[in-house]
Order: structure tokens, then C-alpha cells, then sequence
């Protein structure tokens, strides 16, 4: 087998062993591009989840593009990364305005749309028109490298380029059979070559392996250095009406969380005091909860939220928000908050102020 080449090896594999089930294989553009959106950075099982909610309410990208933002952030809620779906409802509006209601099955002009990076682009181009464009997304990237035993550093442009012009080289030469190819590359680095613990034994490629030979599959590909993650401090106040209701805001369209509703934040204990008093509540009358953490990309939040039950009307007045039961408001609320409303069984009906 040693004559064969990588993307007959691959797509071989792929044809036997791979992943052929999953909702997304087909060759509709627009679920081909939901579907790598929401692959970003998040793993298949979790948009198993999402995917068929999300498909159910927009099965086109114009009924997509026609949503207005706080509904696609609503389903959106939980899937974290929340810029994906700012930029996902931009591009369905893209696609309608520009392209005619039409995905362009060029990846450059596939690369215009908002949040549509190069690779996407060749994986929507790939699945969906058969065009022989190259990903390379992080699994590709461990396979190249094992593959080929190339050693580089992942902000080094220059090896960068290499394996893009690897990748390219290594496409196969019918167009029929980039569907194949494309999901080998992603079924092998998700399935085989992972990032520990790689199943070589299982893989089409240990016969040519190079890093496999020279024991270097350990090392390949040079793992990054991981940055020290600054932990933020972030005050809640959760205010609660009588009947259950939370008063929730809108959260600027850039910064964390940014479009979901949320309860009011502040930077500091100070600040929420102040907030409360203009609402008309005393300091004593809040109820600190216990802090907890939350992991964001960049970021470590450290969360205490001051819960506070109020009249239906409160002297200083509210503004910019709505009275909600978070179970069902149908507002995109921040993970965490909804996971920390639950675990009170906080809300029963949704009014505006």
C-alpha cells in the first residue's frame, strides 16, 4: 500500500471508516455553512444538539437573513463564541442582498461573507460544489505535520504558507471526490490522529507516517505555549419580582456576551451598590451568593451575584430591558446565568417594564 497516494489512502479510509451519518452531509450550501460555523471551535456532539433546533427554525438562509437578531441569538444561547452568530445572521443577509439568495460556490467570494474565513470557505466550496479547494483547520494541520513530520510554529507565517501549499498538493484530482477527501481529513485528525493518545494502529496512513517512524508523534505539531489567563472580576444583580420575574438587559454588541440579555454586570461591589441605590434598593437588603467561576477563551470570570427580591415597581425606574421568566423568554441569556438561574428555579412570567 505504500505506492498509494495520501488522498487515495484517505478517501479509502473515509469510504469505510469515517463519519457518514451526521445531519450536515449534504450538498445544500446553506447547511453546509451552518454547519461549519457552528463546528468552530466546538465539538461535533454539542451541535448535534444545536444544529437540528437551529435548521428547524430557519430551514433557508432568506427565513435566516429575515430573523431578527435577539431570536438567532436565543437559539444561539449555550453554543458560546456568541460572534459566530452575530456574523452568521450578517451573512445570511449578505447572501440575500449581494449573492441574490444564492450561495456563490467560488471560495473567494464565499471568503466576503461575514465570519467566513479561507478554510470554511474551501470546506462550504468542497462539500457543497465539489471544488477542489484545501482546508486546513487544526486537525488538518496535526495530520500534515505528523504525516510529513514538518515541525513549525504555530504564529510562523512562513510555515503557515507551507502547509497550506501542502495541502493544496495534496487534493485529489476528481472534484466528486472532494466530499470524501474533506470529511477524511476532518474524521481522521477528530477520530484517529488525535491530539493524545492518536490511534495509529488504526490509521491509513501508518505505513507513511514520518513522525510515526521517527517516534515523533508526541511532538508533532509543536504544541503552542499556553498564555496566562487574567481572571475578571463580575458583580450580578439579580433582581426578582414577585411573580418570578428577572429584570434582564441587553448587552452591547461588542465584549462578552455581547447581544444576549443578561442581568445587570458591574466591575465592582461599589458599583452595584450604587446601581441598587438608584433603583431604590438598600445595601442590606441584597443577598450575596457564593462566587463561581467561568471560563471564557481569553479570560477567567469570577462571578458574585446579589440577588434582591423587588416590588412590581421600583422608585428609581428601569429602562432598556424587559421583565423576563429566563426558563422561557425566549432571550438569549449568557451560559452561565441560565445555569445559575436554573439552580434556583428563579421565574415564572414575561413582561415588559
Amino acid at each position: 500500500m505504500t505506492d498509494l497516494s495520501f488522498a487515495t489512502r484517505l478517501i479509502r479510509w473515509q469510504k469505510q471508516h469515517g463519519r457518514h451519518h451526521l445531519p450536515w452531509q449534504v450538498r445544500d450550501p446553506y447547511l453546509v455553512w451552518l454547519s461549519e460555523i457552528m463546528l468552530q471551535q466546538t465539538q461535533v456532539a454539542t451541535v448535534l444538539d444545536y444544529y437540528p433546533r437551529f435548521t428547524a427554525r430557519f430551514p433557508t438562509v432568506a427565513e435566516l437573513a429575515a430573523a431578527g437578531q435577539d431570536e438567532v441569538l436565543g437559539l444561539w444561547a449555550g453554543l458560546g463564541y456568541y460572534s459566530r452568530a452575530r456574523n452568521l445572521h450578517k451573512a445570511a443577509r449578505q447572501v440575500v442582498e449581494t449573492f441574490g439568495g444564492v450561495f456563490p460556490c467560488e471560495r473567494e467570494k464565499l471568503e466576503t461573507l461575514c465570519g467566513v474565513g479561507r478554510s470554511t470557505a474551501a470546506a462550504i466550496a468542497a462539500f457543497a460544489f465539489h471544488k477542489r479547494e484545501a482546508i486546513l483547520d487544526g486537525n488538518v494541520r496535526r495530520v500534515l505535520c505528523r504525516v510529513f513530520a514538518l515541525d513549525g510554529g504555530a504564529a510562523d507565517k512562513k510555515f503557515e504558507k507551507q502547509l497550506w501549499t501542502l495541502a493544496e498538493s495534496l487534493l485529489p484530482e476528481r472534484g466528486g471526490d472532494m466530499p470524501a477527501y474533506t470529511q477524511g481529513l476532518m474524521d481522521l485528525g477528530a477520530t484517529v490522529c488525535k491530539r493524545s493518545k492518536p490511534l495509529c494502529g488504526g490509521c491509513p496512513m501508518a505505513g507513511i507516517c514520518r513522525a510515526k517512524a521517527q517516534n515523533l508523534t508526541a511532538e508533532l505539531p509543536r504544541k503552542k505555549s499556553a498564555p496566562e489567563v487574567p481572571t475578571l472580576p463580575l458583580f450580578w444583580l439579580v433582581m426578582r419580582r414577585p411573580n418570578g420575574a428577572i429584570w434582564l438587559e441587553k448587552r452591547p454588541p461588542e465584549g462578552i456576551w455581547g447581544g444576549l440579555y443578561c442581568v445587570p454586570c458591574f466591575n465592582s461591589p461599589g458599583s452595584l451598590y450604587a446601581a441598587a441605590a438608584h433603583f431604590g434598593l438598600l445595601s442590606d437588603g441584597l443577598e450575596e451568593q457564593p462566587a463561581f467561576t467561568h471560563r471564557l477563551t481569553h479570560r477567567l470570570l469570577l462571578i458574585t451575584p446579589f440577588c434582591a427580591p423587588v416590588p412590581d415597581s421600583l422608585p428609581g425606574g428601569l429602562s432598556d430591558g424587559l421583565w423576563a421568566d429566563p426558563h422561557d423568554s425566549g432571550c438569549g441569556l449568557p451560559k452561565p446565568l441560565h445555569d445559575f438561574l436554573l439552580s434556583r428555579r428563579l421565574g415564572k412570567k414575561t413582561a415588559r417594564p
